[in-house]
């Protein structure tokens, strides 16, 4: 094993005994079980259900405008953005910063320790909350969604893309992490983004996450009589102009992280 994949592998287990033995991990877990919890009302104070196309569509609804704009996009933004600002303000990052490891390195380690974390938790909340909603008029009918239906293809395209999304608000917020002192200022300007991505024009879609997102999901939805349509981007084009847009993010994070000189004193 290489040294620069040790050290990778150190920082990342660093990472994640720092965000569980602390309290950085009870507003994301939060923010996880908001989902189940609603759709788990459902089930107990909905006595007539909708049938379960209906369900299929709500769910798409219910994923792409609570699930993927608010609860994993501000779930990575609590995670991501504490990565750096949480070991400023307990006066720590300087211990990591001298250390005869490459800054490459360290960027590389807190990123994969937040999206092991944010993946974990919001790809299991995205599985769990489609099993459950499809559960609403019985076992017999869930069984034949997931076993005889397209229900199984549907549940691994939404984790998938909950994955995707953690990937890429992930790169995002870790770079507004180092460059703001307050998380919640990029993070509300990412959502009014995000938001308001189908009625920008196609070229400035392509600056955001969700753009990427909605063309692969499973089971599209309508955005109203203003939203700006375009067509839909393939599997291949979507995951590859993610990709491009993370490590973008991840390079330029790289390139500060290096000409970094901590100052508490001014934090």
């Amino acid at each position: 094993m290489s040294k620069v994949l040790k050290q990778t592998i150190a920082v990342v287990g660093f990472e994640l005994r720092k965000f569980s033995a602390g309290r950085k991990w009870v507003f994301p877990v939060l923010l996880a079980a908001g989902p189940v919890s609603l759709v788990s009302m459902l089930l107990l104070f909905d006595s007539n259900p909708p049938n379960n196309g209906d369900i299929t569509e709500i769910f798409a609804v219910m994923f792409q405008t609570f699930i993927l704009r608010l609860v994993i996009m501000f779930g990575c933004a609590l995670v991501f953005s504490n990565l750096y600002r949480g070991d400023m303000v307990t006066r720590t990052i300087h211990f990591y910063l001298l250390t005869p490891t490459r800054r490459e390195v360290l960027v590389a380690g807190k990123y994969l320790s937040g999206l092991l974390i944010t993946a974990t938790l919001y790809g299991a909340t995205v599985a769990i909350t489609n099993i459950v909603i499809h559960s609403a008029n019985g076992r017999a009918i869930a069984e034949a969604h997931f076993y005889n239906g397209p229900g199984m293809i549907e549940l691994f395209s939404y984790v998938g893309i909950a994955v995707l999304a953690c990937i890429g608000y992930g790169s995002v917020f870790m770079l507004t992490g180092f460059l703001f002192k307050n998380p919640a200022i990029p993070a509300v300007f990412v959502l009014l983004w995000e938001s308001a991505n189908v009625f920008l024009p196609s070229a400035l879609k392509k600056i955001s996450v969700v753009h990427y997102l909605q063309s692969i999901t499973p089971v599209p939805i309508p955005f109203g009589p203003f939203a700006v349509i375009t067509a839909p981007a393939s599997v291949s084009a979507s995951v590859g102009g993610l990709a491009v847009f993370t490590v973008v993010a991840l390079v330029v994070n790289t390139l500060l992280m290096r000409k970094a000189e901590i100052s508490y004193s001014s934090d």
